[in-house]
């Protein structure tokens, strides 16, 4: 199973719809996006994945209801968190890292994916895979990524996008 891991689109629409063009490209499976995707608009560009979409909400994230609104039919978004289990690894979706360690170190998740610090990692807590795509909106950074998470094998590749 292909899984495509984006986060902080912070509402830069030309580079969502390079990641939507990416993930479809590569025939992922299954979206995530990790929070502060911002304004309810960007829902267009989203909405034309070829895969499920599953999201949780960023602190900047605002007019929530209308998100509800937006994605119903063709993905699903929440409020804090999101678990789910996919080829026998529990996924842990959050935006904040708060208690990423405690939270990896608990071996409750095979796999934890946050946002916020528009930073790209990958890494091992003990058995735990932790991963941030960092920015797709590039804003901060001035580099725009995504990440693809291959199970059951743990392969994460994260790719920057062109500009």
């Amino acid at each position: 199973m292909l899984i495509g891991i984006m986060s902080d689109s912070h509402d830069n629409v030309p580079l969502i719809k390079k990641a939507v063009d990416y993930f479809n490209d590569n025939k992922v499976d299954i979206v995530f996006h990790a929070g502060d995707i911002i304004s309810p608009f960007c829902s267009s560009e989203l909405s034309k994945l070829k895969s499920r979409f599953f999201a949780v909400f960023g602190n900047n994230d605002g007019e929530r209801q209308m998100w509800y609104d937006k994605i119903k039919g063709w993905g699903e978004i929440f409020e804090d968190y999101y678990e789910t289990t996919l080829e026998g690894q529990r996924i842990l979706l959050m935006h904040e890292p708060r208690h990423l360690e405690e939270l990896a170190q608990s071996r409750r998740y095979g796999v934890i994916i946050f946002g916020h610090t528009h930073k790209p990692e990958k890494r091992f807590i003990e058995s735990t895979l932790v991963v941030n795509p960092g920015e797709c909106g590039g804003w901060l950074t001035g580099k725009s990524t995504v990440a693809t998470l291959k199970l059951p094998g743990k392969e994460v590749n994260i790719v920057e996008l062109a500009k």
